[in-house]
């Protein structure tokens, strides 16, 4: 397995997902999308297994203005505008090869070998 965790240090969902793998002896690579974000193939990847953009947003976010602008602006406009701003991603994205998920899902984590 080949675990990366996309999340922020203060999210508890990300902070239970780097236990889940530890508890089992399972590396990742814990990537803080506050100091790094994701590339857009690296977005588009988990944006494709997950159903799209619009379900990679936190749409009950703090930041409503920025939400706001986000769902309104064109399709072209909204991958730039999500890549710069990495806190509307939902977290964490956990990623295993072409395999990812969004929020805390141990139940399919369990499924991944």
């Amino acid at each position: 397995m080949n675990i990366q965790i996309f999340g922020t240090k203060k999210c508890n969902d990300t902070k239970k997902a780097e236990r889940f793998f530890k508890e089992r002896g399972i590396k990742y690579q814990f990537i803080d999308m506050k100091e790094k974000g994701m590339s857009k193939g690296e977005f588009n990847s988990v944006a494709q297994a997950n159903g799209g953009l619009e379900n990679m947003v936190n749409w009950d976010g703090k930041d409503k203005d920025l939400l706001a602008l986000i769902k309104y602006i064109t399709d072209e406009d909204k991958l730039e505008k999500v890549l710069e701003n990495p806190q509307v991603i939902k977290t964490p994205v956990v990623r295993n090869g072409k395999q990812s998920t969004l929020g805390y899902q141990p139940d399919i984590w369990k499924g991944w070998n």
